[in-house]
Formats: structure tokens, sequence, C-alpha cells
């Protein structure tokens, strides 16, 4: 569950609501990704604004009661993750959007990718953010060029194609 008081939301825009939830066992803490997923959902930088949402928490004791939720964002092992993207081909390896449910893959949590080199949270920001934004209907982006910045819906985890990082669906300012 997001911490008290940590996700941050609009006043405006159509409510979308959204469950934290952690597979039992990994070794994680589980308040420590919901507090990583509440920071990147209040962001201003992230789909609030562009797309004119609120993201409103759906409680653990919520769901056991039957609570309607529009995106279960969910951290799950690389085998959990294999499973709940069926029938899409994550092989142990990359994150999904799948039936509702934003997978958000342990190792790559853990280990982030490539194209964010040491920048961990970064990338963590990139994949909640790039699943998220599946759930809100966003399809898959591409490199504009070398040296644009990189779309938070293109697939960064496999790299940039000459486009920079950048784990934000608002343009880059500065």
């Amino acid at each position: 569950a997001i911490p008290e008081g940590g996700l941050r939301t609009g006043g405006e825009g159509r409510s979308v609501r959204v469950s934290v939830e952690t597979e039992g066992g990994l070794p994680v803490d589980a308040a420590e990704f919901a507090a990583a997923v509440a920071a990147t959902l209040s962001d201003p930088r992230g789909w609030q604004a562009v797309d004119k949402v609120r993201f409103v928490e759906v409680s653990p004791a919520e769901l056991a009661k039957g609570a309607a939720v529009d995106v279960r964002i969910a951290l799950a092992s690389p085998e959990t993750t294999d499973r709940l993207c069926a029938p899409l081909q994550t092989r142990g390896q990359v994150s999904c959007h799948n039936g509702g449910r934003a997978v958000i893959n342990l190792t790559r949590w853990q280990l982030g990718a490539e194209a964010y080199g040491a920048d961990l949270a970064g990338y963590r920001t990139y994949v909640v953010n790039h699943e998220v934004g599946h759930s809100l209907g966003h399809g898959h982006a591409y490199c504009a060029g070398p040296g644009k910045v990189a779309p938070v819906m293109m697939q960064q985890t496999y790299g940039l194609k000459g486009c920079t990082a950048w784990p934000w669906p608002s343009p880059k300012s500065g």
C-alpha cells in the first residue's frame, strides 16, 4: 500500500484508481516500492499533467472487498512476471502491461537497464511511467532521431537508438 499521504493528486481530470502490490517473498521493502510508485505518479512531470488524470489509491483492504481498480501496479519475480504477462514474451527480463496490470519485473527494478547506466532511480521512474502509460492507452513510441530525448513510451529497456534517456511523459525542459 502507498504510505499515508504518499500519493499527491491534482484536483482535475478523470480519476484513475490504482493499487500497488508486491509479490510476497521478494527481497525488497514493499513500502519503499509503494513510496517510489507514489512519488512517480505524483510528480508534476508525470501522467497527471500530460493526460489530465488523477491517480486515486485503492487500498489492499478495499481490493479485498472487491473495489474497482483501473491499474494494478505489481512488483513481481521474473517467473511471476512471465506468467502475468503471458502471452507477451518477457523471458524473465522485462516488465509489461497486461490485463489492467502494470507488472514491474524485479530484475529490472534491482538492476535497471543499460540506457540509464548507474541511474537506478531514473530507470525505476521510467519503468513505472512506461507501464502505467500503457494502462492509460498509450502505445509504444520511437526515437525521433540521434540526440533527441527518448519518449517515455519508447522501449528504453532495449536501448535508446541514438536518443537520450528520459523517464517522464512531459517534455524535457531546459
